[in-house]
């Protein structure tokens, strides 16, 4: 009885092992028939791409990137690591981009109006050139809103606006896009705002909301849209000439623009604002990588943006995208550092503090 359950065994493990060769060689065959990746495909196959977020964890940026980075996979073969570098309104993220390695190892995500603004102003610790960047394409155009708190007192933009005393609005950096917007509405609406900066991200400020340390703050419609669902913080202004889908009961800029005593004006900075949304969040590679990754970055980039799985995952998740090419990038960010002087100038002041 032993002996049979021994050959039993026996035979049982030969069978397992046959089995396990056979496989193995089927694997081995099927790779072998596998078409093998040549050029910049077989250079990235197995590779580390690292992609910098110039803000922290948690806020659109990082978001946005977590949900792409696998379909980025998908289509490079590489593999896609996050890499947080929050400072100075996106500035620190953004010089590491522009002095990284010229291999096509490194991308990085940009705030595209807060970039051209600072370099407009010429702002101290821009140690970038925003139209030397090559770009693989845009990920979204922001529309920007004022999100204010339920708890703030106010109701509607013409309460702030009527307000008559100092209403407190927060910002991130010095020259980040939370804070020209801010400037910008404060300016082409003549508001009576106190804007405090300094804010590491839109979760701080969120949080900042919450303890009633300021009333509110400007943002993408993006990042707002979870505290507006469930049901924390109200939008009472947004950019755009026409109001989105998503906020049909709320007034734009161009709308209030015809309410201020010189429309004319107002018109001229809200149109060149809106040429710095357009230009939205771009991914981008430092300048010098070699064209043939930029192509197949390029084109990686645009499949991952159109993959139907992501485009799912982006409607659940109320993240809009709105896809640029590379090279309609170029030409976005070329229309909006061509501002009329007097226009320039107003956004050089407005960036530099000094309105």
């Amino acid at each position: 009885m032993g002996r049979t359950r021994l050959i039993s065994r026996a035979a049982s493990i030969c069978l397992v092992s046959t089995l396990a060769l056979f496989c193995m060689a089927a694997c081995q065959k099927a790779d072998t028939n596998k078409e093998p990746k040549t050029g910049v495909a077989a250079f990235y196959d197995g590779r580390n791409i690292k992609w910098i977020i110039p803000y922290s964890p948690g806020g659109g940026y990082d978001e946005y990137a977590r949900l792409i980075s696998p379909y980025l996979e998908k289509y490079t073969g590489a593999r896609v690591d996050i890499y947080n570098m929050p400072g100075a309104g996106g500035l620190r993220g953004n010089n590491e981009l522009f002095g990284a390695a010229k291999n096509g190892l490194t991308i990085g995500s940009i705030n595209g109006s807060a970039m051209v603004t600072n370099e407009l102003a010429e702002m101290r610790g821009a140690a970038y050139k925003i139209s030397e960047f090559e770009f693989l394409g845009r990920i979204v155009s922001d529309t920007r809103v004022l999100v204010i708190s339920l708890d703030s007192g106010y109701e509607t933009f013409e309460q702030i606006w009527d307000a008559g005393e100092d209403v407190i609005i927060g910002a991130t950096g010095l020259g980040g896009s939370t804070y020209v917007d801010a400037v910008v509405a404060k300016e082409a609406f003549d508001l009576q705002l106190k804007i405090v900066h300094g804010f590491d991200s839109s979760s701080v400020l969120r949080q900042a909301m919450l303890r009633g340390d300021i009333i509110g703050s400007w943002g993408s419609w993006g990042s707002a849209l979870d505290a507006v669902d469930e049901g924390r913080h109200r939008v009472v202004l947004q950019s755009g000439i026409e109001r989105s889908a998503d906020l049909a009961d709320v007034p734009t800029a161009f709308e209030m623009a015809e309410k201020t005593p010189d429309p004319e004006r107002t018109r001229a900075i809200l149109t060149a604002w809106e040429s710095l949304h357009k230009v939205g969040r771009p991914v981008a590679v430092p300048p010098g990588t070699p064209p043939e990754r930029i192509q197949f970055l390029r084109e990686a980039f645009a499949k991952a943006l159109h993959d139907p799985e992501l485009i799912a995952k982006a409607e659940k998740s109320g993240r809009v995208i709105r896809y640029a090419s590379g090279e309609e990038m170029t030409q976005l960010v070329e229309e909006a550092m061509q501002m009329p002087d007097n226009i320039k100038q107003f956004f050089v002041s407005a960036v530099k503090g000094q309105l």
